[in-house]
């Protein structure tokens, strides 16, 4: 039976070197400095060091990276549509 992507998500911090989390849907954006992922609960910005990608399950959702952290957070998606349509709902 094929797992799917968890409909929540967990952060596990190791000693500011290494990060699991679960729920992640895509991996937006990667160098050594950023990760941005898109993960069930919003965009996901890990800022570091020496980043590097451990293991990315694209079927369950599981991602671990490896690197000094430094911060993340969490951003809110915008909802759809224009700004005027935004504007004027």
């Amino acid at each position: 039976m094929d797992e799917v992507i968890k409909q929540n998500s967990n952060v596990i911090i190791e000693n500011r070197k290494r990060v699991n989390i679960t729920g992640v849907k895509e991996c937006v954006f990667f160098d050594d400095e950023t990760v941005i992922l898109d993960t069930v609960l919003g965009d996901l910005t890990i800022k570091g060091e020496k980043l590097h990608i451990i293991n990315f399950d694209t079927k369950t959702g599981d991602f671990s990276l490896e690197g000094k952290l430094v911060a993340m957070a969490y951003t809110q998606k915008q909802s759809g549509g224009s700004f005027l349509g935004r504007l004027f709902k």
